[in-house]
């Protein structure tokens, strides 16, 4: 069924249930950035397929939001399809929202599946309309229309190790009942995947790249309910958690113990991250409290045996890493190497080593424009075929039991422009200031962002995303509640928090340039001001020194860079045989 017919479809069943309008968005029940098939309804709508978007339909226009990293693979993939790009990063473009309600009537109906979107955002949509719109939320249209959808995901839960993980689900779970009882709850509702996959240190595979299971968790004062598909869960793990006092219920029953909930239980919830549907399935008389889920805050802070993990597993990243580029800079121009078979090369050196699981998300392996597209994705229709000459940007991480890694190298294939190399240099200037920083206590990643942009600023020039973001450990590459972005983020950065490190330019039709570090926050000194900060690289594998413009380069600068990449050789060195180690040394000018 081609788009367009879909779209078709779909506004005649909108009018048979009365709606005016209908919205897509790109989540699962659970709220998940990245989402299991199933959930895919609006890139089954509308043939987009990046990780980000909500499309809306109405019954005579349909447009999709997505944000800067999408807007060129968007503008192409929605050619031909009747859906308009609302380019929603930029400067006076109205969110959907704003949209619906200049376009739609007073007296008109909206409509989308309450499973998919926040009691958050349904509140605030009920705000903003101001009872001009009415709002359906209790229906799955595109759910009715898509006859060969896949089915939910039902891969079986394993068991993360403590000797990964750091601390027992006992101890986690009392943790959070401290929480609990410190923001005057007796229950608490856990909808979000990876939290709830840290709490009780299970994982799954039921969403790729993402280590987790398709579960609700409820957490009371002496139980804790884990509502999952129980054919997924099996016997010996199934006895693990109930020794443990996990109660193991069916995946629905999220719904009847919420509405068991008595007027004197107060629950802790957060409107952000469950879904309308399941918020609205409480009783009114029981409290609510709400706010950010305190397993969060708690997952996001690692402790020492999950660093020492994290090490571990980017230096087996490392290790492949430098095997591949080793590989592609020997091969290059010698045998065929398209963006795909290079992203499958770099895979198939990852899973040589025992401890990895599977990619952390899928390789973005872009060549000369193609990097320009944050998130572009070769396939065998549109893969580049790599040549002697300019740049590869790959952009990639594996899923180690030990942790989640994720990297991006710009890595040079052969002869630059001086546009290539002032580039790629104005880009290592603003990871260094970065890497660099020496902050105090108390700061968030929005008061550093700044610093990554400055270098790139001089020259007239930005990027449309954040410049980092927290990575879980063995969960997913994207994790909350810290970030680095010019958008506000009230996170403290803390002792034990991972953040990546990763500026870019993205030229359409040219070229796109990324340096990527993993970095953990740890103490600097103490002194009368303060208790000041820094960061540590987690990420080992060098910076290609062909693409440096050394002129634009500080002497600080400079240190730094040769102090990296020989900090890269010592890490790796013991792991590699020595015509890698010596290449490895050639390739970083020891």
């Amino acid at each position: 069924m081609e788009i367009q017919e879909r779209v078709a479809k779909l506004r005649k069943l909108m009018e048979d249930n009365g709606m005016d309008a209908y919205i897509i968005p790109s989540s699962d029940s659970h709220l998940s950035e990245y989402v299991a098939d199933h959930f895919k309804s609006r890139q089954w709508i509308s043939g987009f397929t990046g990780s980000a978007g909500t499309v809306v339909i109405t019954l005579k226009d349909a447009g999709l939001w997505t944000d800067g990293r999408y807007y060129i693979q968007a503008e192409q993939q929605l050619q031909n399809s009747g859906i308009r790009l609302f380019r929603a990063a930029d400067p006076k473009v109205p969110s959907y929202t704003e949209w619906i309600r200049e376009h739609l009537p007073e007296g008109s109906a909206l409509g989308f599946d309450g499973h998919v979107f926040s009691a958050k955002q349904l509140k605030d949509m009920e705000k903003e309309l101001d009872g001009k719109i009415a709002i359906k939320f209790n229906q799955d249209l595109v759910g009715q229309l898509w006859k060969d959808r896949p089915s939910i995901p039902a891969q079986n839960i394993f068991v993360h190790d403590v000797g990964y993980a750091g601390r027992s689900r006992i101890e986690k779970l009392n943790d959070l009942r401290q929480q609990m009882k410190g923001k005057g709850a007796n229950v608490h509702l856990l909808t979000a995947l990876d939290d709830i996959a840290w709490l009780l240190n299970i994982r799954g595979d039921d969403v790729p790249n993402n280590p987790v299971t398709i579960a609700y968790v409820l957490v009371a004062e002496e139980t804790c309910y884990l509502c999952i598909d129980e054919g997924k869960v099996p016997a010996t793990v199934k006895t693990e958690l109930e020794e443990d006092g996990i109660q193991i219920k069916g995946y629905a029953a999220v719904t009847e113990l919420l509405q068991g909930l008595q007027g004197n239980d107060s629950i802790l919830i957060d409107p952000e991250s469950v879904n309308a549907v399941l918020y609205h399935a409480i009783h009114p008389q029981v409290k609510k409290v709400e706010g950010a889920n305190p397993s969060t805050l708690l997952k996001a802070i690692k402790n020492e045996t999950e660093l020492d993990n994290l090490r571990t597993s980017n230096t087996y990243d490392g290790v492949a890493m430098v095997r591949f580029i080793k590989w592609l800079k020997t091969a290059i121009g010698k045998e065929e190497i398209t963006e795909l078979s290079a992203g499958d090369t770099l895979e198939a050196l990852r899973r040589e080593n025992k401890e990895c699981v599977g990619l952390s998300f899928d390789t973005i392996a872009g060549y000369k424009d193609h990097a320009a597209m944050m998130h572009y994705k070769a396939t065998s229709e549109n893969a580049y075929t790599l040549k002697a000459e300019g740049f590869l940007l790959v952009d990639s991480g594996g899923q180690y039991f030990g942790g989640t890694t994720d990297i991006t190298r710009t890595i040079v294939l052969g002869p630059l422009t001086e546009e290539e190399k002032r580039d790629f240099t104005l880009v290592l200037k603003g990871h260094i200031a970065l890497a660099t920083v020496k902050f105090l206590y108390g700061a968030t990643g929005s008061n550093l962002d700044v610093l990554a942009r400055q270098p790139i600023w001089k020259y007239g020039m930005d990027y449309k995303c954040g410049t980092g973001h927290g990575v879980g450990m063995f969960l997913n590459v994207h994790e909350g509640p810290q970030r680095l972005s010019q958008m506000h983020n009230a996170t403290k950065l803390e002792d034990g928090m991972i953040l990546t490190n990763e500026p870019g330019i993205y030229k359409e039709g040219k070229h796109g340039i990324r340096t990527e570090n993993m970095m953990v926050v740890i103490k600097d000194e103490e002194t009368e001001f303060g208790q000041f900060m820094r960061f540590e690289a987690l990420t080992y594998c060098p910076i290609d020194l062909a693409g440096v413009d050394q002129s634009l380069l500080t002497d600080e600068e400079q240190t730094w860079l040769d102090e990296y990449n020989k900090m890269v050789y010592d890490k790796l060195e013991s792991y590699l045989n020595e015509e890698e180690k010596a290449w490895l040394a050639q390739e970083i000018r020891m």
